[in-house]
């Protein structure tokens, strides 16, 4: 039988009890983007409340506790149950087996209890939304969070907690699964790049998560039982929360670029013909982020009484974290000269991700040098910076990636046409959203407050109209993906001309992914000089 006349993971045992039980890694994948759009729809909800609030200078749409709960659901569901997964859980689900000539994952019922896990997490979060709200901040900074909030803060810390088991899972299963189930031939260097990030990514996981975990344990611990762990009234320290926690978040936040970055070397390859420029450079640079990421959380502490010294070491170390990151984009930049650049529409995601990462880390400078960074502390301006390496890199290339491997995934094409109008609108309307934000904190306004002094209202109404464009690109792309799905033209094998394992199985692929023993023959994006690649195939809006 032909890899053609075999059922495809969508057309075998449709039934919902077949979803729920399924070991299918593609289907897993495809099961974690149907819970991560409920928490991007409930996120981008509050941001669209927040927006409007800050239209004007005084508080007349929401009262203070409401902006509070607010804008704390907003950071809460968006961090721990989008930007953190959205990447490693949906395409490295769905592509890492089928890129590393795999028939699925290390441990297939594992990777399906890390989605019940990540769900049930899920259902703890929506709870402490109806029971009284969360008003602390994502962070949940001690001894606020303990003592003084009378809201769902251990419902909270509890889903967080839950969700964190979800993550170790996920990290181990890839680990295992890039070590043990590569095709012959596929040795680590060529090994896509998207690979190597997941798999520095699941590093950070694996050794990171339980951290947080503990931190919110000891949290919802003294706020049940009193027991003074951080509350400086029952003799605790509510700076060792923040070393705690921070020495998490930081390490979150290149869980969250990681594989979106791994997503752009995989376009650019693609779509400039060529192979990434200094591969081996770009491959251990994912690893440098990994380990130094470790090492730089108390740059979130200048603030708070650290030792000058102290200071010193951890801004030094925050310069040194740029390196690695500076490497991947002149790498890619590298990539364009001479390549037979190809404008589609995974190619203008990618362009936007550099740009915005570019402006993301290039800001974090500031906040790295301790001398800007005590002005800038607790500003719109790192209200700005945050969203532009956070939300704006990472959504860029979870959505460049997303439409990179939609016709793999679906078997469907979407509308090119406006695939590319809305990376346009995406990319003007976050800039247009946060960079008076920049401007905002430069100015002194502080984050966090619902009302503010008129002299900041001009700013304030650009980012709310700019989050508008922002929010219509956003839907514009759900609608014409969810469009293609039922109306969309069907896909080729291949429809981009790309190299690698993915693209000589059929769209989408069959259950058991391949029906032959893949051998990597070849380098990692052997694009040679003479490679004609198949005439792009998409459909035109």
């Amino acid at each position: 039988m032909s890899i053609a006349q075999k059922p495809n993971y969508l057309d075998s045992e449709l039934g919902i009890k077949s979803w729920l039980t399924t070991l299918d890694h593609k289907r897993i994948g495809i099961m974690y983007l149907l819970v991560i759009c409920v928490f991007f729809i409930v996120g981008g909800s509050m941001a669209a409340l927040i927006r409007a609030e800050l239209l004007t200078p005084k508080g007349d749409l929401l009262t203070s506790d409401a902006y509070n709960k607010a804008f704390t659901i907003h950071g809460v569901t968006l961090v721990f149950w989008v930007l953190i997964p959205a990447v490693p859980a949906v395409l490295g689900n769905f592509c890492l087996p089928l890129m590393i000539g795999a028939r699925d994952v290390a441990f297939p019922r594992l990777n399906l209890l890390s989605w019940y896990v990540f769900t049930i997490g899920g259902v703890f979060g929506i709870m402490a939304v109806i029971f009284g709200g969360i008003d602390t901040g994502w962070t949940f900074y001690t001894p606020y969070s303990t003592s003084f909030s009378h809201t769902s803060v251990v419902l909270a810390v509890t889903a967080v907690f839950i969700t964190g088991f979800s993550s170790i899972m996920t990290g181990l299963n890839f680990i295992v699964t890039i070590h043990k189930m590569r095709a012959p031939g596929m040795t680590w260097f060529r090994l896509p790049l998207f690979v190597w990030a997941n798999y520095a990514t699941s590093l950070i996981m694996v050794l990171a998560t339980p951290v947080i975990a503990i931190t919110v344990f000891l949290v919802g611990l003294e706020k049940v039982a009193h027991i003074g762990i951080f509350d400086p009234a029952l003799g605790g320290d509510p700076i060792l929360f923040q070393h705690m926690f921070w020495f998490y978040s930081h390490p979150a936040v290149y869980i969250m670029i990681l594989p979106p970055m791994g997503v752009i070397s995989e376009i650019v390859a693609c779509f400039c013909r060529k192979r990434i420029f200094g591969y081996e450079f770009v491959a251990y640079s994912s690893l440098a982020i990994a380990i130094i990421g470790f090492i730089v959380w108390a740059h979130h502490l200048f603030t708070s009484g650290l030792s000058t010294y102290s200071a010193m070491v951890f801004s030094f170390l925050t310069f040194l974290v740029a390196i690695p990151s500076a490497v991947k984009v002149f790498n890619w930049t590298a990539t364009f000269y001479k390549g037979e650049i190809h404008f589609e529409s995974p190619m203008y995601f990618a362009i936007g991700f550099i740009g915005l990462f570019l402006i993301g880390g290039l800001t974090g400078l500031f906040l790295a040098s301790l001398g800007t960074d005590i002005h800038f502390q607790d500003t719109y301006f790192v209200v700005a910076h945050f969203h532009y390496v956070m939300v704006g890199s990472a959504i860029m290339g979870f959505l460049g990636g997303l439409h990179f491997w939609w016709p793999k995934i679906t078997g469907k094409l979407y509308a090119e046409g406006l695939a590319r109008w809305a990376a346009v609108i995406i990319f003007l309307g976050f800039n247009f959203t946060f960079f008076p934000q920049f401007i905002l904190g430069y100015l002194g306004m502080p984050r966090r407050y619902h009302s503010y002094s008129d002299e900041f209202q001009v700013l304030h109404v650009c980012s709310s109209l700019g989050a508008t464009v922002l929010g219509f690109g956003y839907i514009l792309t759900f609608c014409y993906l969810l469009y293609s799905v039922k109306f969309g033209a069907k896909a080729p094998k291949n429809p981009w001309g790309a190299k690698g394992f993915e693209w000589v199985t059929d769209s989408p692929p069959p259950t058991d992914n391949f029906d032959f023993k893949p051998v990597m023959r070849e380098e990692a994006y052997a694009y040679k000089p003479d490679y004609e690649a198949p005439e792009v195939v998409h459909e035109r809006a």
